[in-house]
């Protein structure tokens, strides 16, 4: 079946939640006119606003497949990593096995030896998936648990008016039945736990949507941790705002119990999964050349693949990343931002890693991944991720240094 246009697609999106075109275009700031362009195909939007499209994909609540699938069909680059496409499958046959790093088991050893909660933080840098491996956890899930106890929760964006849907959503992403309120999501977890066996729950970005409702959730979830000691295996996972919970939250008991992980950087069987006919040396100077950067990486194979660009003519154009300008032009803007970070341009490092990092600034530049916590003889401390990623910062400055005041 041929791909669907971006009107054809936002239609479709619109339609499901019943989403009006002023509903969407109060929400992502533009024009109901503008919206009703977009649907009818008359109009696309600008080379400027993938910003509004994403925000149209978090008030429509799609799932990380559509968002990216809406972003590329105005022309964009998606937001999601994409994991390996799956083999397809005729009518009658076993899907095939999906492969499991060593990563995930080991994530789940640890998860299920911590005591008394079996409750932990996965947390990523930009431009990984939260989780990554998203695939590869509920198959290692259903292998441990049983495919009937494994539930998989991803907070919606927005619900309805007033969140009220927030729990009906969740509950209908993992087959449970007759919840309205947190209430009755709550008695509907309480009467899983009760069956034989513990049970396993995956939350995907946890972080996201209005404060409210997550809280409560957080307040179930311990509740339910507490009432069914060791049975509730809970894995969620997020970025820097569920670290920002997680360390300033102090409310939030749920995230003050957990223990916390980190993704471990792209390394070269990471790369090889998605460029087989590539060779090591290919890789490992994708590896380089990207400082373990997700997308940068998945740029640089692409770029490599012509014999006549050195390295220095990858890392030129690898500085020009798009995302990475997403994510400088704003954090710049600010003059004494900019003479901070040009200052820390030159330096080998920018200070030690720590679970938490005080510094807004540092805080900002790592969870964006621009920075790499690197290995050193006294200790773990900061970098920039790889000279691509310094050259776009020194550029993104000059460039704003010579607008006019």
């Amino acid at each position: 079946m041929p791909a669907l246009d971006f009107a054809d697609l936002l239609s479709r999106h619109m339609r499901r939640i019943r989403a009006s075109a002023g509903g969407v275009a109060s929400e992502i700031g533009i024009s109901r006119e503008a919206v009703n362009n977009w649907r009818a195909g008359t109009s696309r939007p600008s080379r400027r606003h993938r910003d509004r499209v994403l925000a149209c994909a978090n008030y429509l609540r799609l799932t990380e497949i559509e968002c990216n699938a809406l972003l590329q069909s105005a022309g964009f680059e998606p937001e999601f990593p994409v994991e390996p496409a799956a083999t397809p499958v005729n009518e009658g046959q076993a899907a095939p096995p999906v492969l499991v790093p060593p990563t995930v088991t080991r994530l789940f050893d640890r998860l299920q030896a911590l005591r008394p909660y079996p409750v932990s933080l996965l947390l990523t840098q930009a431009h990984w998936g939260q989780p990554p491996e998203r695939s590869a956890i509920l198959a290692e899930a259903a292998m441990r648990y049983g495919r009937d106890r494994v539930l998989h929760l991803q907070p919606p964006f927005r619900a309805g008016e007033g969140d009220q849907d927030y729990f009906a959503l969740l509950a209908a992403q993992c087959g449970l039945d007759g919840v309205s309120s947190d209430a009755s999501f709550e008695m509907a977890m309480a009467r899983r736990l009760q069956q034989p066996g513990p049970l396993f729950c995956l939350v995907s970005r946890f972080e996201q949507g209005a404060p409210e409702p997550r809280d409560v959730l957080a307040g179930i979830l311990r509740s339910l941790s507490e009432m069914y000691s060791g049975k509730l295996h809970l894995l969620i996972c997020g970025g820097a705002a569920l670290a920002d919970l997680k360390y300033q939250g102090g409310d939030l008991s749920l995230l003050n119990i957990a223990a916390t992980e980190s993704w471990p950087e792209l390394g070269v069987d990471d790369l090889r999964r998605g460029a087989v006919d590539a060779t090591e040396a290919t890789l490992m100077r994708a590896l380089h050349l990207s400082g373990g950067h997700p997308l940068l990486a998945q740029a640089a194979l692409v770029l490599l693949a012509d014999a006549s660009l050195d390295d220095a003519a990858i890392t030129e154009t690898l500085s020009t990343h798009p995302r990475l300008w997403e994510a400088l032009v704003p954090l710049l803007r600010d003059p004494a931002t900019r003479s901070t970070v040009e200052g820390w341009l030159a330096r080998p490092s920018l200070g030690p890693a720590r679970p938490y990092l005080a510094d807004p600034l540092l805080r900002q530049l790592y969870w964006s991944n621009l920075l790499a916590a690197r290995a050193q003889p006294h200790g773990a401390f900061l970098e920039w991720r790889c000279e691509a990623i310094r050259r776009a910062v020194h550029q993104v400055i000059e460039g704003l240094e010579a607008q006019p005041a």
